[in-house]
Protein backbone atom coordinates (compact mmCIF):
# COMPACT_ATOMS: atom_id res chain seq x y z
CA UNK A 1 0.00 0.00 0.00
CA UNK A 2 2.73 2.46 1.02
CA UNK A 3 4.74 1.50 -2.06
CA UNK A 4 1.79 2.36 -4.33
CA UNK A 5 1.32 5.73 -2.63
CA UNK A 6 5.02 6.57 -3.00
CA UNK A 7 4.90 5.58 -6.66
CA UNK A 8 1.84 7.79 -7.12
CA UNK A 9 3.62 10.79 -5.62
CA UNK A 10 6.70 10.11 -7.77
CA UNK A 11 4.64 10.09 -11.00
CA UNK A 12 2.69 13.24 -10.13
CA UNK A 13 5.15 15.82 -11.42
CA UNK A 14 3.80 19.29 -12.37
CA UNK A 15 4.20 19.98 -16.05
CA UNK A 16 4.90 16.34 -16.94
CA UNK A 17 3.87 15.88 -20.64
CA UNK A 18 1.29 13.15 -20.10
CA UNK A 19 -0.67 14.16 -23.19
CA UNK A 20 2.36 13.84 -25.48
CA UNK A 21 3.29 10.55 -23.87
CA UNK A 22 -0.16 9.01 -24.29
CA UNK A 23 -0.51 10.29 -27.86
CA UNK A 24 2.92 8.78 -28.51
CA UNK A 25 1.81 5.43 -27.07
CA UNK A 26 -1.30 5.46 -29.23
CA UNK A 27 0.60 6.33 -32.38
CA UNK A 28 3.29 3.72 -31.68
CA UNK A 29 0.65 1.03 -31.16
CA UNK A 30 -1.11 2.04 -34.38
CA UNK A 31 2.13 1.96 -36.38
CA UNK A 32 3.12 -1.40 -34.85
CA UNK A 33 -0.22 -3.02 -35.67
CA UNK A 34 -0.15 -1.50 -39.17
CA UNK A 35 3.31 -3.00 -39.64
CA UNK A 36 2.01 -6.42 -38.58
CA UNK A 37 -1.01 -6.09 -40.87
CA UNK A 38 1.25 -5.21 -43.79
CA UNK A 39 3.28 -8.37 -43.15
CA UNK A 40 0.09 -10.42 -43.05
CA UNK A 41 -1.20 -8.79 -46.23
CA UNK A 42 1.82 -10.15 -48.10
CA UNK A 43 0.88 -13.66 -46.95
CA UNK A 44 -2.68 -13.06 -48.14
CA UNK A 45 -1.33 -12.46 -51.64
CA UNK A 46 0.09 -15.98 -51.94
CA UNK A 47 -1.37 -18.00 -54.81
CA UNK A 48 -1.07 -21.55 -53.47
CA UNK A 49 -2.38 -23.06 -50.22
CA UNK A 50 0.05 -24.38 -47.61
CA UNK A 51 1.29 -27.90 -48.36
CA UNK A 52 -0.69 -29.31 -45.44
CA UNK A 53 -3.92 -28.12 -47.10
CA UNK A 54 -3.20 -28.89 -50.75
CA UNK A 55 -5.28 -32.05 -50.70
CA UNK A 56 -8.00 -30.64 -48.48
CA UNK A 57 -8.82 -27.20 -49.89
CA UNK A 58 -9.60 -26.51 -53.52
CA UNK A 59 -7.84 -23.72 -55.36
CA UNK A 60 -11.18 -21.92 -55.72
CA UNK A 61 -11.83 -21.98 -51.97
CA UNK A 62 -8.27 -20.90 -51.22
CA UNK A 63 -8.51 -17.99 -53.65
CA UNK A 64 -11.80 -16.91 -52.09
CA UNK A 65 -10.34 -17.21 -48.58
CA UNK A 66 -7.35 -15.09 -49.60
CA UNK A 67 -9.61 -12.49 -51.19
CA UNK A 68 -11.77 -12.37 -48.07
CA UNK A 69 -8.68 -11.99 -45.91
CA UNK A 70 -7.36 -9.15 -48.08
CA UNK A 71 -10.74 -7.42 -48.00
CA UNK A 72 -10.80 -7.61 -44.19
CA UNK A 73 -7.21 -6.38 -44.02
CA UNK A 74 -7.95 -3.36 -46.24
CA UNK A 75 -11.01 -2.58 -44.17
CA UNK A 76 -8.90 -2.94 -41.02
CA UNK A 77 -6.38 -0.40 -42.32
CA UNK A 78 -9.16 2.14 -42.93
CA UNK A 79 -11.08 1.39 -39.72
CA UNK A 80 -7.95 1.64 -37.56
CA UNK A 81 -6.96 4.93 -39.19
CA UNK A 82 -10.50 6.24 -38.63
CA UNK A 83 -10.30 5.21 -34.97
CA UNK A 84 -6.87 6.81 -34.61
CA UNK A 85 -8.14 10.10 -36.06
CA UNK A 86 -11.07 10.02 -33.63
CA UNK A 87 -8.80 9.46 -30.64
CA UNK A 88 -6.41 12.18 -31.73
CA UNK A 89 -9.30 14.61 -32.28
CA UNK A 90 -10.71 13.91 -28.81
CA UNK A 91 -7.30 14.59 -27.23
CA UNK A 92 -6.18 17.51 -29.41
CA UNK A 93 -9.41 19.48 -29.06
CA UNK A 94 -9.83 18.68 -25.33
CA UNK A 95 -13.25 17.14 -25.97
CA UNK A 96 -13.27 15.23 -22.67
CA UNK A 97 -13.19 18.35 -20.43
CA UNK A 98 -15.63 20.13 -22.76
CA UNK A 99 -18.07 17.23 -22.63
CA UNK A 100 -17.66 17.01 -18.85
CA UNK A 101 -18.48 20.72 -18.52
CA UNK A 102 -21.46 20.40 -20.89
CA UNK A 103 -22.93 17.45 -18.99
CA UNK A 104 -22.34 19.43 -15.79
CA UNK A 105 -24.58 22.18 -17.17
CA UNK A 106 -27.26 19.57 -17.95
CA UNK A 107 -26.87 18.23 -14.42
CA UNK A 108 -27.58 21.61 -12.80
CA UNK A 109 -30.42 22.46 -15.20
CA UNK A 110 -32.37 19.21 -15.28
CA UNK A 111 -31.48 17.14 -12.20
CA UNK A 112 -32.92 17.96 -8.74
CA UNK A 113 -30.34 19.34 -6.34
CA UNK A 114 -30.53 16.39 -3.95
CA UNK A 115 -29.43 14.01 -6.76
CA UNK A 116 -26.60 16.18 -8.01
CA UNK A 117 -23.06 14.96 -7.40
CA UNK A 118 -20.18 13.20 -9.10
CA UNK A 119 -21.96 9.88 -9.53
CA UNK A 120 -24.99 11.26 -11.39
CA UNK A 121 -22.74 13.66 -13.32
CA UNK A 122 -20.55 10.70 -14.35
CA UNK A 123 -23.57 8.68 -15.49
CA UNK A 124 -24.75 11.54 -17.73
CA UNK A 125 -21.21 12.01 -19.08
CA UNK A 126 -20.65 8.29 -19.65
CA UNK A 127 -23.89 7.62 -21.49
CA UNK A 128 -23.50 10.77 -23.60
CA UNK A 129 -19.95 9.74 -24.50
CA UNK A 130 -21.14 6.21 -25.29
CA UNK A 131 -23.86 7.48 -27.63
CA UNK A 132 -21.34 9.71 -29.43
CA UNK A 133 -18.84 6.88 -29.91
CA UNK A 134 -21.64 4.55 -31.06
CA UNK A 135 -22.76 7.06 -33.69
CA UNK A 136 -19.17 7.55 -34.83
CA UNK A 137 -18.84 3.79 -35.16
CA UNK A 138 -21.94 3.38 -37.36
CA UNK A 139 -20.14 3.82 -40.73
CA UNK A 140 -17.55 1.11 -40.07
CA UNK A 141 -20.11 -1.21 -38.48
CA UNK A 142 -22.48 -0.81 -41.42
CA UNK A 143 -19.74 -1.37 -43.99
CA UNK A 144 -18.44 -4.45 -42.18
CA UNK A 145 -21.89 -6.05 -42.00
CA UNK A 146 -23.64 -5.00 -45.17
CA UNK A 147 -20.76 -4.61 -47.59
CA UNK A 148 -17.83 -6.78 -46.56
CA UNK A 149 -19.66 -9.71 -44.95
CA UNK A 150 -22.46 -9.44 -47.50
CA UNK A 151 -20.05 -9.69 -50.43
CA UNK A 152 -18.67 -13.01 -49.20
CA UNK A 153 -22.03 -14.50 -48.28
CA UNK A 154 -21.76 -14.37 -44.49
CA UNK A 155 -24.24 -11.64 -43.58
CA UNK A 156 -27.75 -12.87 -42.82
CA UNK A 157 -28.82 -9.78 -40.92
CA UNK A 158 -31.13 -7.01 -42.10
CA UNK A 159 -30.81 -3.28 -41.52
CA UNK A 160 -33.83 -3.48 -39.23
CA UNK A 161 -32.24 -6.23 -37.14
CA UNK A 162 -28.91 -4.38 -37.09
CA UNK A 163 -30.56 -1.18 -35.83
CA UNK A 164 -32.63 -3.14 -33.31
CA UNK A 165 -29.50 -4.81 -31.96
CA UNK A 166 -27.86 -1.42 -31.60
CA UNK A 167 -30.83 -0.02 -29.69
CA UNK A 168 -30.96 -3.09 -27.45
CA UNK A 169 -27.25 -2.72 -26.76
CA UNK A 170 -27.70 0.89 -25.69
CA UNK A 171 -30.68 -0.04 -23.50
CA UNK A 172 -28.67 -2.78 -21.79
CA UNK A 173 -25.86 -0.29 -21.28
CA UNK A 174 -28.26 1.93 -19.34
CA UNK A 175 -29.98 -0.85 -17.39
CA UNK A 176 -26.81 -2.62 -16.28
CA UNK A 177 -24.21 0.09 -16.78
CA UNK A 178 -25.83 2.63 -14.47
CA UNK A 179 -25.81 0.50 -11.29
CA UNK A 180 -22.39 -1.00 -12.07
CA UNK A 181 -20.77 2.37 -12.72
CA UNK A 182 -22.49 3.85 -9.66
CA UNK A 183 -21.16 0.99 -7.55
CA UNK A 184 -17.67 1.46 -8.98
CA UNK A 185 -17.65 5.17 -8.12
CA UNK A 186 -19.19 4.72 -4.68
CA UNK A 187 -16.54 2.15 -3.73
CA UNK A 188 -13.71 4.47 -4.81
CA UNK A 189 -15.26 7.41 -2.95
CA UNK A 190 -15.91 5.61 0.33
CA UNK A 191 -13.07 3.14 0.83
CA UNK A 192 -10.02 5.42 0.72
CA UNK A 193 -6.63 4.34 -0.58
CA UNK A 194 -7.50 0.65 -0.29
CA UNK A 195 -10.38 0.98 -2.75
CA UNK A 196 -8.80 -1.44 -5.23
CA UNK A 197 -9.36 -4.42 -2.89
CA UNK A 198 -13.06 -3.66 -2.74
CA UNK A 199 -13.26 -2.93 -6.46
CA UNK A 200 -11.78 -6.34 -7.17
CA UNK A 201 -14.27 -8.08 -4.88
CA UNK A 202 -17.05 -6.10 -6.56
CA UNK A 203 -15.83 -7.28 -10.01
CA UNK A 204 -15.83 -10.92 -8.83
CA UNK A 205 -19.44 -10.62 -7.66
CA UNK A 206 -20.43 -8.90 -10.91
CA UNK A 207 -18.76 -11.67 -12.94
CA UNK A 208 -20.70 -14.39 -11.12
CA UNK A 209 -23.90 -12.37 -11.50
CA UNK A 210 -23.26 -11.93 -15.24
CA UNK A 211 -22.65 -15.66 -15.75
CA UNK A 212 -26.00 -16.33 -14.07
CA UNK A 213 -28.20 -13.76 -15.81
CA UNK A 214 -26.63 -13.65 -19.30
CA UNK A 215 -28.31 -16.80 -20.69
CA UNK A 216 -31.59 -16.04 -18.95
CA UNK A 217 -32.14 -12.35 -19.69
CA UNK A 218 -29.57 -11.02 -22.16
CA UNK A 219 -28.91 -13.73 -24.76
CA UNK A 220 -32.64 -14.24 -25.56
CA UNK A 221 -32.83 -10.56 -26.53
CA UNK A 222 -30.56 -11.26 -29.48
CA UNK A 223 -30.84 -14.97 -30.27
CA UNK A 224 -33.17 -17.88 -29.77
CA UNK A 225 -31.97 -20.90 -27.82
CA UNK A 226 -33.84 -24.12 -28.52
CA UNK A 227 -33.31 -27.49 -26.79
CA UNK A 228 -31.38 -29.90 -29.01
CA UNK A 229 -33.79 -32.47 -30.38
CA UNK A 230 -33.49 -36.14 -29.59
CA UNK A 231 -31.26 -37.98 -32.01
CA UNK A 232 -27.71 -39.24 -32.62
CA UNK A 233 -26.12 -35.85 -31.95
CA UNK A 234 -27.76 -35.37 -28.57
CA UNK A 235 -26.97 -38.95 -27.62
CA UNK A 236 -23.35 -38.53 -28.69
CA UNK A 237 -22.86 -35.29 -26.76
CA UNK A 238 -24.53 -36.64 -23.63
CA UNK A 239 -22.35 -39.76 -23.82
CA UNK A 240 -19.24 -37.58 -24.14
CA UNK A 241 -20.29 -35.43 -21.17
CA UNK A 242 -20.97 -38.50 -19.05
CA UNK A 243 -17.64 -40.02 -20.04
CA UNK A 244 -15.82 -36.88 -18.89
CA UNK A 245 -18.07 -36.31 -15.84
CA UNK A 246 -18.94 -32.91 -17.28
CA UNK A 247 -21.86 -31.42 -15.29
CA UNK A 248 -24.11 -30.99 -18.33
CA UNK A 249 -27.46 -29.48 -17.49
CA UNK A 250 -28.83 -28.64 -20.94
CA UNK A 251 -28.03 -28.77 -24.65
CA UNK A 252 -29.10 -25.89 -26.86
CA UNK A 253 -29.09 -24.95 -30.51
CA UNK A 254 -28.66 -21.23 -31.18
CA UNK A 255 -30.00 -19.55 -34.32
CA UNK A 256 -26.63 -18.14 -35.36
CA UNK A 257 -27.81 -18.21 -38.98
CA UNK A 258 -30.11 -15.32 -38.08
CA UNK A 259 -27.14 -12.96 -38.44
CA UNK A 260 -24.23 -14.83 -39.96
CA UNK A 261 -23.18 -17.99 -41.79
CA UNK A 262 -20.18 -18.45 -39.47
CA UNK A 263 -20.21 -21.52 -37.18
CA UNK A 264 -19.23 -22.17 -33.57
CA UNK A 265 -19.98 -24.10 -30.38
CA UNK A 266 -19.30 -23.28 -26.74
CA UNK A 267 -20.27 -24.01 -23.15
CA UNK A 268 -21.03 -21.73 -20.20
CA UNK A 269 -22.38 -21.84 -16.69
CA UNK A 270 -21.42 -22.26 -13.06
CA UNK A 271 -18.98 -25.03 -12.03
CA UNK A 272 -21.77 -27.41 -11.03
CA UNK A 273 -24.23 -26.56 -13.80
CA UNK A 274 -23.01 -26.26 -17.40
CA UNK A 275 -24.83 -25.65 -20.66
CA UNK A 276 -23.61 -26.44 -24.18
CA UNK A 277 -24.63 -24.26 -27.12
CA UNK A 278 -24.20 -25.38 -30.73
CA UNK A 279 -24.74 -23.07 -33.68
CA UNK A 280 -27.37 -24.24 -36.13
CA UNK A 281 -24.90 -23.54 -38.94
CA UNK A 282 -22.43 -26.02 -37.44
CA UNK A 283 -25.08 -28.76 -37.20
CA UNK A 284 -26.29 -28.05 -40.74
CA UNK A 285 -22.85 -28.28 -42.35
CA UNK A 286 -21.18 -31.03 -40.30
CA UNK A 287 -21.59 -34.74 -39.65
CA UNK A 288 -22.71 -35.83 -36.20
CA UNK A 289 -19.32 -37.20 -35.18
CA UNK A 290 -17.60 -34.05 -36.40
CA UNK A 291 -19.76 -31.90 -34.12
CA UNK A 292 -19.02 -34.27 -31.23
CA UNK A 293 -15.32 -34.01 -32.11
CA UNK A 294 -15.50 -30.22 -31.86
CA UNK A 295 -17.19 -30.51 -28.46
CA UNK A 296 -14.54 -33.03 -27.34
CA UNK A 297 -12.05 -30.24 -27.96
CA UNK A 298 -14.19 -27.68 -26.11
CA UNK A 299 -14.74 -29.96 -23.13
CA UNK A 300 -11.02 -30.65 -23.18
CA UNK A 301 -10.55 -27.03 -22.10
CA UNK A 302 -12.80 -27.73 -19.12
CA UNK A 303 -11.25 -31.10 -18.24
CA UNK A 304 -7.69 -29.74 -18.44
CA UNK A 305 -8.58 -26.80 -16.23
CA UNK A 306 -8.02 -24.18 -18.92
CA UNK A 307 -11.18 -22.26 -18.08
CA UNK A 308 -10.26 -22.18 -14.39
CA UNK A 309 -6.70 -21.07 -15.15
CA UNK A 310 -7.87 -18.33 -17.50
CA UNK A 311 -10.40 -17.18 -14.92
CA UNK A 312 -7.64 -16.99 -12.33
CA UNK A 313 -5.39 -15.04 -14.68
CA UNK A 314 -8.27 -12.72 -15.52
CA UNK A 315 -8.95 -12.03 -11.85
CA UNK A 316 -5.26 -11.37 -11.16
CA UNK A 317 -5.16 -9.02 -14.16
CA UNK A 318 -8.22 -7.18 -12.88
CA UNK A 319 -6.68 -6.84 -9.42
CA UNK A 320 -3.40 -5.42 -10.67
CA UNK A 321 -5.27 -3.00 -12.98
CA UNK A 322 -7.23 -1.62 -10.03
CA UNK A 323 -4.07 -1.54 -7.88
CA UNK A 324 -2.23 0.46 -10.54
CA UNK A 325 -5.23 2.74 -10.89
CA UNK A 326 -4.76 3.69 -7.25
CA UNK A 327 -1.36 5.08 -8.29
CA UNK A 328 -2.91 7.42 -10.87
CA UNK A 329 -6.25 8.36 -9.35
CA UNK A 330 -4.85 11.43 -7.54
CA UNK A 331 -2.31 12.36 -10.23
CA UNK A 332 -3.14 16.03 -10.75
CA UNK A 333 -0.52 16.45 -13.48
CA UNK A 334 -2.27 13.76 -15.53
CA UNK A 335 -5.66 15.46 -15.22
CA UNK A 336 -4.24 18.91 -15.91
CA UNK A 337 -2.40 17.71 -18.99
CA UNK A 338 -5.80 16.87 -20.49
CA UNK A 339 -7.57 20.08 -19.52
CA UNK A 340 -8.99 19.20 -16.08
CA UNK A 341 -7.76 21.95 -13.77
CA UNK A 342 -10.61 22.41 -11.26
CA UNK A 343 -12.38 19.06 -11.16
CA UNK A 344 -10.71 15.63 -11.08
CA UNK A 345 -13.48 13.10 -11.88
CA UNK A 346 -12.81 9.46 -11.07
CA UNK A 347 -14.10 8.24 -14.44
CA UNK A 348 -11.77 10.62 -16.30
CA UNK A 349 -8.86 9.39 -14.22
CA UNK A 350 -9.71 5.80 -15.14
CA UNK A 351 -9.99 6.64 -18.86
CA UNK A 352 -6.64 8.44 -18.89
CA UNK A 353 -5.03 5.71 -16.79
CA UNK A 354 -6.24 3.10 -19.30
CA UNK A 355 -4.63 5.08 -22.11
CA UNK A 356 -1.36 5.35 -20.18
CA UNK A 357 -1.43 1.59 -19.64
CA UNK A 358 -1.55 0.82 -23.38
CA UNK A 359 2.06 -0.45 -23.70
CA UNK A 360 1.53 -2.92 -20.85
CA UNK A 361 -1.75 -4.06 -22.40
CA UNK A 362 0.11 -4.84 -25.63
CA UNK A 363 2.52 -7.13 -23.77
CA UNK A 364 -0.35 -8.78 -21.88
CA UNK A 365 -2.19 -9.41 -25.15
CA UNK A 366 0.89 -11.09 -26.66
CA UNK A 367 1.44 -13.32 -23.62
CA UNK A 368 -2.24 -14.27 -23.35
CA UNK A 369 -2.37 -15.27 -27.01
CA UNK A 370 0.74 -17.42 -26.59
CA UNK A 371 -0.90 -19.15 -23.63
CA UNK A 372 -4.20 -19.49 -25.47
CA UNK A 373 -2.55 -21.20 -28.46
CA UNK A 374 -0.82 -23.59 -26.05
CA UNK A 375 -4.19 -24.45 -24.52
CA UNK A 376 -5.69 -25.01 -27.97
CA UNK A 377 -3.02 -27.57 -28.82
CA UNK A 378 -3.61 -29.30 -25.48
CA UNK A 379 -7.38 -29.42 -26.08
CA UNK A 380 -6.78 -30.89 -29.54
CA UNK A 381 -4.51 -33.53 -28.00
CA UNK A 382 -7.23 -34.27 -25.45
CA UNK A 383 -9.73 -34.92 -28.27
CA UNK A 384 -7.19 -37.18 -29.99
CA UNK A 385 -6.84 -39.32 -26.88
CA UNK A 386 -10.64 -39.67 -26.80
CA UNK A 387 -10.51 -41.04 -30.35
CA UNK A 388 -11.78 -37.98 -32.21
CA UNK A 389 -8.63 -37.05 -34.16
CA UNK A 390 -10.09 -37.72 -37.61
CA UNK A 391 -13.49 -36.22 -36.79
CA UNK A 392 -11.96 -33.11 -35.25
CA UNK A 393 -9.56 -32.65 -38.16
CA UNK A 394 -12.37 -33.08 -40.68
CA UNK A 395 -14.54 -30.60 -38.78
CA UNK A 396 -11.71 -28.04 -38.54
CA UNK A 397 -11.20 -28.25 -42.29
CA UNK A 398 -14.92 -27.78 -42.94
CA UNK A 399 -15.10 -24.84 -40.54
CA UNK A 400 -12.07 -23.32 -42.23
CA UNK A 401 -13.76 -23.60 -45.61
CA UNK A 402 -17.19 -22.45 -44.39
CA UNK A 403 -15.79 -19.45 -42.52
CA UNK A 404 -13.15 -18.67 -45.19
CA UNK A 405 -10.70 -18.40 -42.31
CA UNK A 406 -7.06 -17.53 -42.85
CA UNK A 407 -5.24 -20.53 -44.30
CA UNK A 408 -1.78 -19.23 -43.49
CA UNK A 409 -0.29 -16.40 -41.46
CA UNK A 410 2.83 -14.38 -40.97
CA UNK A 411 4.53 -15.66 -37.81
CA UNK A 412 4.81 -12.24 -36.19
CA UNK A 413 1.21 -11.28 -36.98
CA UNK A 414 -0.09 -14.64 -35.72
CA UNK A 415 1.95 -14.47 -32.52
CA UNK A 416 0.46 -11.11 -31.62
CA UNK A 417 -3.11 -11.42 -32.92
CA UNK A 418 -4.14 -15.09 -32.98
CA UNK A 419 -5.56 -16.85 -29.93
CA UNK A 420 -5.80 -20.07 -31.99
CA UNK A 421 -3.12 -21.81 -34.06
CA UNK A 422 -3.64 -21.70 -37.83
CA UNK A 423 -5.13 -24.80 -39.45
CA UNK A 424 -1.92 -26.34 -40.88
CA UNK A 425 -0.37 -26.27 -37.40
CA UNK A 426 -3.41 -27.93 -35.84
CA UNK A 427 -3.63 -30.62 -38.49
CA UNK A 428 0.07 -31.37 -38.02
CA UNK A 429 -0.45 -31.64 -34.27
CA UNK A 430 -3.45 -33.92 -34.81
CA UNK A 431 -1.36 -36.16 -37.04
CA UNK A 432 -3.77 -35.64 -39.92
CA UNK A 433 -2.26 -35.85 -43.40
CA UNK A 434 -5.31 -36.38 -45.56
CA UNK A 435 -6.55 -39.52 -47.27
CA UNK A 436 -3.20 -40.42 -48.77
CA UNK A 437 -1.15 -40.30 -45.56
CA UNK A 438 -3.14 -41.59 -42.59
CA UNK A 439 -1.22 -41.54 -39.33
CA UNK A 440 -1.81 -44.33 -36.87
CA UNK A 441 -2.91 -43.54 -33.32
CA UNK A 442 0.54 -43.99 -31.81
CA UNK A 443 2.10 -41.62 -34.28
CA UNK A 444 -0.58 -39.06 -33.51
CA UNK A 445 0.08 -39.28 -29.78
CA UNK A 446 3.86 -39.12 -30.11
CA UNK A 447 4.24 -36.35 -32.68
CA UNK A 448 5.27 -32.97 -31.38
CA UNK A 449 2.92 -30.09 -32.34
CA UNK A 450 4.23 -27.25 -34.43
CA UNK A 451 3.45 -24.20 -32.33
CA UNK A 452 3.41 -20.53 -33.15
CA UNK A 453 5.35 -20.03 -29.93
CA UNK A 454 8.12 -22.24 -31.33
CA UNK A 455 8.70 -19.80 -34.12
CA UNK A 456 11.35 -17.19 -34.15
CA UNK A 457 9.90 -14.66 -31.68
Amino acid sequence: MDLLQRLGRFLDKPGFPWKKLIVGFSLAEYLFESFLSARQYRVLQEKKPPKALEGEVSQEVFDKSQAYGRAKAKFGFVANLYSQIQNYGIIYYDLLPKLWDLTGVWLTQYVPTKYQGEIVHTLIFFFTYNVITTVLGIPTSYYSTFVLEEKYGFNKSTVKLWVTDMIKGQALMVVFGAPLLSGFLAIVQKTGNSFFYYLWLFSVIVSLFAITIYPIFILPLFNKLSPLEQGPLKTGVEHLAKRLKFPLNSLYVIDGSKRSAHSNAYFYGLPWKKHIVIYDTLIEKSETEEVVGVLAHELGHWSLGHTTKLLGISQFHTFYIFALFSVFINNRSLYQSFGFHKEFPIIIGFILFSDALAPMDTVVKLLMNILSRKFEFQADEFAVKLGYSKDLASSLIKLQIQNLSTMNADWMYASYHFSHPILPERLGALGYYGDEKKADAKRMDDEKPIKASDREL
